[in-house]
């Protein structure tokens, strides 16, 4: 008998033990989309587990009780529920966790000398995703980046040429890299934009203050860094992407295929694009003579991963067609006419009438621009010891062609062709004592030829760019510090350059020795070296894990561009003839700047101030005779010379961003701009009356408001279902450079848009398409931003209409579908 009961004893324990347990189990996602790799953990007991690709989870033989339960991952605000666990039951606990705003933790490469948190760098930076950029539809990238980052302006020709202007600066006083490789395609002009694919970008980090100490000159106002999208997934299988983009305004269509692959340690990448378009419309000027474009990208990538480090090789070819506008009307209809004759039998008031069909036509018209850049470059990580080597070397070619002879369609009136070496090597020492360490070089080689043109508004020139720098870190408890030093070196040289008579066409060409006879001297041999020294010192405390304290002082540098020294001729995409001034000096600025970010429970805070003097700033005015009367070299054209003197820019950025942790569907965001910058020309000034009081292109004051919707289910196929409006404010800007009319008033404005979007998903549950619609300008808003160069395309002093200038675009509808395999 005792065997016996203890033989049920036995049998029957398990049961009463297992009846004394209990589960949990399951669903985890964001808007309706499932997430994988979320965290799951119970507290007070050992038991955790990580969600699936679909989002499920479950935890078996759990003591029956009451729990709190926590959800947490990457990227996703931490969600904590509590829980009832019963007797040898399973307990139902699904979770939607919503995207978490702050990006103090995400490590950004842009600036600094390797991999960094945000929020242990004191210099001012902002982060784009590749779905803030989607949402944000747009015709370029920098477009894309102006809406989401404050502080950020461009000066535009159009739809598809923005200029990307940091705090009231420009040109080439913002540095755009891709990929960490710095852009050079003649960044300096007005008439074209950024040659970079914008549906290959996966991020972009924005640098808002001089960042001359790791890059040298040319970041004296700041740094775009467009970072490629890498391969992810599954190794074995190609995976990929298929864009599909159109415009109402201005009839342009975007398609773009990109390809990913993963096989061991390798890692592939490839994209091809091709956008088109015809002439943009508003609701002032009809469609906009001459505004339309085609423009195709490749590029490709091959990465590899070993314990060593890292080797990537990377290829890109932009190839733009872009026509050119330059204003012309009929005196009383305003219709659009076009150049037929050349400028010496031009007569502009009996230009014939543009076509309806030629305005809504994608072909590009003759007078157009032409931009080939191709980039070649390898990026390489090798792992010393504690310490490690980063060496990037790149190859550019830009070709650049400018067609504006009516009567010769084939004959470019600029061609120059700019190839540039870029070289970078930074050395990562080992941590002594808790300091983090960099020594490095960089710099370019660089040669400018003309080709067979017949407009030579800059020399054939050699440029030799060399920087040394140390960058140090280090932690104090809650407080970081980084600074460092840089000495730079840039040679600029050129021959003398001779332009004469072209017998076979009847314009100019450039002449070479022995034989000018007949040719004169347009640019004389030029030679200089400019020098310097560099420095920055920046802290930022950590108050808490949400608040921190930021300030920092740099000494930025710019060398003077070809332009404003060289130029002298006219640039016929411009429409201006160029004056330089071989006696400038570089520009050196001194900008201090105080942040103050906190990321709270249910809002985010940053308020940005900076303060920038700068010596030797150089800047564009109109040439004018001793009565006030503008010089006329080319008729047709305006004329312009470079002027230098000091200035000040200083200004700030708020940023409030609500985002209620029990309203999960609710985002209302709101960011406020200001800059002002001033002319320091005394004698200028008083001479002027207050004319010249201001700096040219200063953007007005700035707010942007977005409230964003964003359902937190899913309604059988649709997924991640948002909407979300937007007010996009700009005040009067009264505070132009007023000087011989060569900027005027703006009015203010405010722009209404409104956008929605969704994930479709298959049956499987994996991603069939993203679908993101926008409408821009909703209520056909007719306004001229004072970073509109078209604004001042005009031929008469008095309208019919009482509108001078060509206005921004109007209304516009965007569709975008991405379709991933």
């Amino acid at each position: 008998m005792m065997k016996t009961l203890y033989l049920i004893l036995v049998l029957f324990i398990p049961a009463v033990t297992l009846a004394q347990t209990g589960s949990l189990k399951g669903r985890l996602t964001n808007g309706g989309e499932p997430l994988p790799a979320v965290n799951i953990v119970i507290k007070g007991i050992s038991a955790n587990a990580t969600s699936t690709e679909k989002g499920y989870y479950e935890l078996k033989n759990i003591v029956p009780g009451t729990y709190e339960v926590s959800f947490s991952a990457v990227g996703y605000l931490t969600e904590k529920l509590k829980i009832t666990i019963p007797n040898g039951e399973a307990a139902v606990l699904n979770g939607n966790l919503k995207e978490n705003s702050s990006k103090l933790n995400e490590v950004v490469v842009t600036g600094v000398s390797r991999a960094t948190e945000l929020r242990r760098n004191p210099v001012p930076i902002a982060v784009m995703t590749k779905k803030e950029m989607n949402e944000n539809v747009n015709n370029n990238i920098i477009d894309a980046i102006v809406k989401g980052v404050p502080g950020i302006n461009a000066v535009t020709t159009g739809p598809n040429i923005s200029k990307p202007f940091i705090r009231g600066l420009g040109y080439n006083r913002v540095l755009t890299l891709y990929d960490g490789i710095r852009q050079e395609g003649q960044q300096w002009g007005d008439e074209h934009g950024i040659e970079i694919d914008q549906y290959g970008i996966g991020r972009a980090e924005v640098i808002k203050g001089p960042a001359s100490l790791t890059y040298g000159s040319d970041a004296l106002a700041g740094v775009i860094n467009l970072i490629p999208a890498v391969a992810d997934g599954a190794e074995g299988i190609l995976k990929g992407d298929y864009v599909a983009d159109y415009h109402t305004n201005n009839g342009m269509v975007g398609t773009s295929l990109g390809l990913a692959y993963i096989k061991n340690d390798w890692r592939y990448n490839f994209r091809a694009t091709v956008k088109s378009a015809h002439d943009y419309q508003n609701k002032i000027d009809g469609f906009v003579y001459n505004t339309g474009f085609r423009e195709f990208n490749l590029s490709g990538t091959a990465r590899v991963d070993k314990k060593w480090g890292s080797s990537q090789l990377t290829a890109t070819l932009y190839d733009n067609k872009q026509e050119i506008p330059d204003g012309s009307r009929d005196s009383l209809t305003r219709s659009f006419t076009k150049q037929v004759n050349e400028a010496g039998n031009d007569n502009i008031r009996n230009r014939p009438l543009v076509s309806n069909d030629e305005l809504r036509s994608y072909t590009i018209a003759p007078l157009h621009q032409r931009i080939q850049h191709y980039r070649l470059y390898t990026r390489n990580d090798f792992k010393l010891g504690e310490g490690s080597l980063q060496a990037s070397v790149g190859l550019q070619r830009s070709a650049r062609r400018e067609y504006n002879h009516p009567t010769l369609a084939e004959q470019a009136g600029l061609y120059v062709v700019l190839n540039t070496l870029n070289y970078d090597l930074k050395y990562n020492l080992p941590s002594i004592a808790g300091i983090e360490s960099t020594i490095g070089v960089n710099g370019m080689y660089q040669t400018n030829r003309s080709k067979t043109g017949t407009d030579f508004p800059i020399p054939d020139y050699n440029l030799f760019d060399a920087g040394a720098f140390l960058f140090a870190k280090k932690t104090f408890g809650k407080l970081d510090l980084s600074g460092g030093i840089r000495y730079d070196n840039r040679h600029m040289k050129w021959n003398d350059f001779y332009v004469g008579p072209n017998a076979e066409n009847g314009f100019e060409q450039q002449v070479r020795l022995p034989d000018t006879a007949g040719a004169h001297l347009q640019f004389p041999a030029f030679k200089h070296v400019y020098k310097g020294l560099l420095g920055s010192l920046g802290a930022t405390y950590n108050v808490s894990e949400r608040l921190l304290l930021k300030a920092n002082i740099a000494r930025g540098y710019r060398a003077p561009n070809i332009t404003e020294i060289g130029s002298n001729g006219l640039d016929p995409g411009a429409h201006i003839v160029y004056l330089g001034n071989r006696s400038f000096s570089p520009e050196f600025s001194l900008q201090e700047d105080i942040g103050v970010i906190a990321y709270l429970k249910d809002v985010d805070l940053i308020a940005e101030f900076f303060n920038n003097q700068i010596d030797h700033y150089i800047y564009q005015s109109k040439l004018t005779d001793a009565n006030g009367n503008p010089i006329v070299i080319v008729p047709g054209n305006s004329t312009y010379q470079y002027q230098q003197s000091k200035a000040k820019l200083y200004g700030a950025e708020f940023t409030v961003n609500l985002h209620p942790r029990n309203l999960k569907w609710l985002a209302f965001n709101n960011s406020l701009a200001y800059v002002n910058g001033i002319n320091k020309n005394q004698e200028l000034i008083a001479a002027s009356s207050g004319a010249a009081k201001y700096l040219p292109f200063i953007p007005p004051f700035h707010i942007r408001s977005e409230l964003k919707v964003t359902l937190q289910q899913a309604y059988g196929i649709f997924s991640k279902i948002y909407f979300k409006a937007e007010a996009d404010a700009y005040t009067a800007q009264n505070h132009f450079y007023a000087l011989d009319d060569t900027e005027t008033a703006t009015p203010g404005y405010t722009l209404i848009n409104f956008g929605a979007g969704t994930t479709i998903k298959r049956k499987s549950e994996k991603t069939f398409c993203e679908l993101f619609f926008q409408i821009d300008n909703l209520f056909d808003k007719a306004y001229q931003s004072n970073l509109n160069r078209l604004k001042y395309f005009e031929y008469y002093t008095v309208s019919p209409n009482g509108h001078l200038g060509i206005y921004n675009i109007g209304r516009n509808l965007s569709f975008k579908a991405i379709f991933p395999f």
